[in-house]
């Protein structure tokens, strides 16, 4: 039998980038026996890191160019930037959220962004790690649209690089994680939340990188067994991915499903991988031994960080207990004063546990907020996450209508005019496609026990289903970027699929590389096709009703 990493001839995903043969997991948790040979060299390290790093790099600057160009346009706060700028802002020059006097959203477009808070806090609804690093942009490069949304520009080119690194660990094939690097990066989702400065993107890039160490750390667990060793009580790739994940509930809360799902995944591969050793005593080390290391590194240091996220709230958390410990959130659910409120101000170790608890007393206002106040409240682009992997409900970010012909340089004939436009919209053929390959996926792994199909299945089902049941406020399908590259990992696996495992070509072969390559080449073609009314571009009212689709997009 063959390493568990690996891919056999006859079941192969796609191309590798090594002729040594590779096999693929018998089961979900893996437990298959390695060879001699391949204890020696995991196939996950024998790539041509020239080849990888080169093309993976060149990706990402490819990206990172498309979410640059022109990136201050259009010149406002679209959509819920109006938020998240400004206290990002508030918090680079106070240390926490302060609220801002009237009109301070046209004094900043104007230039002036200094001296406009308020002397009390602001209620914000979601955590501060997204909003530090939104600060750090307007930092470098000042309180303006380019200043504010340099950031995603840079963390979205980021997750295309990971995303190239991610899907070359799962597949062990260098040119598949270069097709996944580029499905991401030609995905209009995705090219939009890199040019916002929205939380959102953030969110995606650490749920992306929390996986990717995970996934490292069952390849490192299982090296590490081949080697001999019975136990392993300081796992780096976990403590990296609490870190992680860390950041990313630091972000949005939403991480927590993720967080969990893939804690379950892992105990199932610790136990696993103790099966395809051999071990007799596989399930009581991998419940006494591996689950309380894993637990640690990866729950209590991702719970460590978000705290530590938390430091500038907490270190003006008096501030917070003199305005906000008796508002509408509160009492909106039979709820009641923070208790912290009432006590006299601490000193020493006791103001740091004064601080936690109201922390703790304003997370379960926040809670409030977003499971029970929002309940009351209606959008015009909120839609309903049954629909969300079709694409059919995208977001009206910003338009500019009925600009006349020879404004702005409209070219429209008499009668007709030209508009601008950001649209919140997936690229098509990736989404629809990978719907499609989600059922591939959950076919081969339930039914050809492939853990990797498994992580794609994973990951989409933890950042996507948890939405239905919130599914009577206003929810919107950008939320959706936490799901996409593990729609992408699901797509690139059925891709590599129709390509076929022989490295000899053969009418089989060559037919599932015509298929496979015509698919990256259309998906490409509706990258540009789209790119008008992803980047807020001049065109006529004609030449945008060709893009829009269905009456649902407008």
């Amino acid at each position: 039998m063959t390493c568990p990493d690996h891919v056999s001839r006859r079941s192969r995903v796609g191309p590798v980038t090594s002729p040594a043969t590779v096999s693929l997991s018998r089961s979900a948790a893996g437990s298959e026996v390695p060879t001699a040979q391949e204890r020696a060299k995991p196939r996950w390290r024998t790539e041509d890191p020239v080849v990888g790093w080169t093309g993976a790099l060149a990706l990402t600057a490819l990206a990172f160019f498309l979410r640059w160009w022109k990136l201050g346009t259009p010149h406002q706060f679209s959509f819920d930037e109006t938020y998240y700028a400004k206290d990002a802002w508030s918090m680079l020059g106070n240390g926490y959220v302060r609220k801002y006097v009237e009109d301070a959203d046209k004094t900043i477009l104007n230039g002036q962004p200094k001296g406009l808070w308020l002397d009390e806090p602001s209620m914000v609804v979601h955590p501060e790690v997204g909003k530090w690093i939104i600060a750090l942009g307007e930092k470098a490069f000042g309180m303006d649209p380019f200043g504010w949304r340099i950031a995603a520009a840079v963390v979205g080119s980021l997750m295309v690089l990971l995303m190239c690194r991610f899907v070359r660990r799962v597949t062990g094939s260098t040119a598949l994680g270069l097709v996944g690097g580029l499905l991401l990066a030609a995905d209009g989702l995705q090219l939009v939340l890199s040019r916002l400065a929205l939380l959102d993107i953030f969110l995606a890039f650490f749920i992306l990188l929390g996986v990717h160490c995970v996934v490292a750390d069952r390849q490192w667990f299982r090296a590490r067994l081949a080697r001999g060793a019975t136990r392993a009580l300081f796992r780096p790739w976990l403590i990296a991915a609490g870190v992680a994940f860390g950041l990313a509930v630091g972000t949005k809360w939403t991480a927590l499903f993720p967080l969990a799902a893939f804690g379950v995944l892992l105990a199932v591969w610790n136990l696993g991988a103790r099966r395809s050793f051999g071990d007799p005593r596989a399930l009581p080390k991998a419940l006494l031994v591996d689950g309380p290391v894993a637990f640690a590194s990866l729950v209590l240091v991702a719970l460590v960080v978000y705290v530590t996220s938390w430091t500038g709230w907490m270190m003006h958390a008096g501030e917070y207990e003199r305005v906000l410990s008796n508002t509408q959130y509160t009492t909106y659910d039979g709820g009641k004063q923070w208790a912290t409120a009432t006590e006299p101000d601490a000193t020493g170790f006791g103001e740091v546990t004064q601080s936690l608890h109201s922390l703790w007393d304003y997370h379960q206002d926040v809670y409030a907020f977003h499971s029970h106040f929002l309940n009351d409240s209606s959008h015009v682009y909120a839609s309903r996450p049954i629909g969300w992997l079709v694409m059919s409900r995208p977001v009206g970010v910003d338009a500019q209508l009925d600009i006349q012909p020879g404004q702005q340089g409209c070219d429209a004939p008499t009668g007709s005019t030209c508009l601008r436009q950001v649209l919140l919209l997936g690229n098509p053929l990736i989404w629809w496609a990978g719907t499609i390959a989600l059922a591939f996926a959950l076919v081969r792994w339930l039914g050809g026990r492939d853990w990797r199909f498994g992580v794609a299945i994973m990951g989409v089902a933890s950042t996507w289903l948890p939405w239905l049941l919130y599914d009577d406020r206003p929810i919107f399908i950008f939320y959706m970027i936490a799901t996409l590259p593990f729609l992408v990992l699901g797509l690139t696996l059925a891709l590599g699929s129709i390509i076929g495992s022989s490295n000899v070509p053969t009418p089989r072969r060559t037919a599932g590389v015509v298929i496979a390559g015509s698919y990256v080449v259309m998906t490409v073609f509706a990258f540009a096709w789209f790119w008008p009314v992803w980047t807020d571009q001049l065109i006529t009212h004609e030449e945008w009703m060709r893009r829009i689709w269905f009456t649902r997009w407008i």
